[in-house]
């Protein structure tokens, strides 16, 4: 019953202490926030007066100073890299009825003429035409004919 003898500045004064008690942890985050974004804000402002072209100078060397590499040292990186090389007899289409009839004996007719060349094929890519030869028992092929560029594009269109 106290209260009841206060005077009004001393009710006064203990609100107000205990709303400042209460608004404390308010405010340490207040505080905690404002210097977070000072952080931010002092290292955006490190960030923009670093200039990117002094960094990079540092790190780059210019186009112009660098020595050409030569093309024999391009061409070695490059010759153990394996393709596939196929021969090709010729080609046909054949409907799925027709393929399935297909038994051990049966004989596929092809585009491909009797003593014609055979086509040299790397990874796809017509680069030759040769005969076949056998060797040791073994099939191989004699390049006759080396591709231009210009016969390659001829011969897709086939």
């Amino acid at each position: 019953m106290s209260d009841l003898n206060a005077t009004p500045n001393e009710g006064t004064h203990a609100a107000e202490a205990q709303m400042a008690a209460a608004m404390e942890p308010q405010a340490a985050a207040a505080a905690s926030d404002e210097a977070s974004l000072d952080d931010w804000a002092s290292a955006l402002a490190e960030q923009n007066s670093n200039e990117a072209p002094t960094a990079a100078a540092g790190v780059f060397q210019p186009l112009s100073k660098v020595a050409p590499t030569s093309t024999r040292n391009d061409i070695d990186m490059i010759l153990d890299i394996p393709v596939q090389m196929t021969v090709e007899l010729g080609r046909t289409k054949i409907a799925i009825r027709n393929l399935l009839q297909l038994a051990q004996g049966s004989v596929v007719e092809l585009d491909g003429l009797a003593g014609e060349p055979m086509d040299v094929l790397v990874n796809g890519c017509l680069i030759a035409q040769g005969e076949v030869v056998v060797v040791n028992d073994k099939f191989g092929i004699r390049l006759t004919d080396i591709i231009t560029p210009s016969e390659r594009i001829r011969k897709l269109n086939r």
